[in-house]
């Protein structure tokens, strides 16, 4: 028993500091701008959000209101995910 909760426990040391890299939040927020050339938008918050090169950029303009899921890497906000607030 004491081997199976040593071995948990190194495994939790191990995976911890991963938690650390990659933050995951969301934000409710209106566009501001656009960049479908550098793949980000630009929100009321003050704040750019980087799009990965499959984002789909249709129906997003400045003034539409959104709630962007996103994760911190490395100081920059990764979209995962996006929702247009109706």
């Amino acid at each position: 028993m004491r081997f199976v909760v040593v071995t948990l426990m190194a495994a939790a040391a191990v995976f911890s500091p991963l938690a650390a890299f990659a933050d995951s939040a969301d934000v409710e927020a209106t566009i501001t701008s656009v960049d479908t050339e550098k793949l980000s938008l630009s929100l009321d918050d003050g704040k750019s959000y980087q799009a990965p090169e499959e984002f789909d950029f249709d129906g997003l303009k400045a003034g539409v209101k959104v709630v962007v899921f996103y994760t911190e890497i490395d100081g920059k906000r990764v979209i995962n995910d996006l929702e247009v607030v109706k």
